[in-house]
């Protein structure tokens, strides 16, 4: 049987992606990262039933947005498969606080009660992290081991296959993340990382939020309740 038919996934990412998943690396990964779950000594974020819910939550026709973060968080109860969301109940973690301020200082929205982005994906804001898993309390822990060319290939399906879509690349990982796409074909909005050390050094102010939505609806589509 080959790799595509075991990868359970939305089925616009898995056409997108076949060819991925029939490459050496992702064989390889796929092992790693069985391993690193079956290892009783080590803890691995988010639950693998979430490893592709960022996929699964905003299908590859039906995405408009793109925003990219670097790996799952990697407290107990955090990740949930989609980058910086947390589920119901679950504080929100630094970097989520100031997204929040950020959307209500910029298009007036209110703090949300929860930090479930999961409301965001099914609008098409496609929640990707660079690697899909991570170690407990070990942040980059799978930063090597195969994800970043999976990720990197959705990126380019994206921006190859689609046009007038918005990429939101936060901090220098995402913005070299995002170095080839099109200007021309997409809209790409960068600055800083809204982590507690860069977030006064450009996220705040950014109105990536607000210019997004402007984006959107001068290309016929829907824009997203932040």
């Amino acid at each position: 049987m080959s790799a595509t038919k075991e990868v359970r996934i939305e089925a616009g990412w898995k056409r997108a992606l076949a060819d991925e998943f029939e490459k050496p690396y992702f064989k390889q990964l796929s092992e790693v990262v069985r391993r690193e779950y079956a290892n009783p000594a080590v803890t691995v974020y988010p639950p693998a039933g979430k490893i592709f819910a960022a996929f699964d939550a905003s299908p590859f026709e039906e995405t408009k947005v793109v925003i990219i973060g670097q790996d799952p968080y990697h407290g107990p109860g955090q990740a949930n498969g989609l980058s910086f969301s947390v589920d119901k109940g679950v504080a929100f973690p630094p970097s989520l606080r100031n997204i929040f301020k950020e959307v209500s200082d910029d298009t007036g929205a209110p703090i949300p009660a929860d930090g479930d982005l999961t409301r965001w994906a099914r609008q098409g804001v496609l929640l990707l992290n660079s690697s899909l898993t991570v170690r407990e309390h070990q942040p980059q822990s799978h930063a090597d081991i195969g994800w970043q060319y999976l990720t990197d290939a959705a990126v380019r399906k994206l921006a190859e296959e689609r046009a007038n879509l918005v990429f939101i690349l936060w901090g220098s990982h995402a913005i070299k993340k995002g170095a080839f796409i099109d200007r021309n074909r997409h809209l790409v909005l960068t600055s800083a990382h809204p982590s507690p050390l860069s977030a006064h050094r450009g996220f705040f102010g950014n109105r990536h939020f607000s210019k997004a939505n402007e984006y959107l609806i001068a290309h016929g589509k829907t824009p997203v309740e932040w």
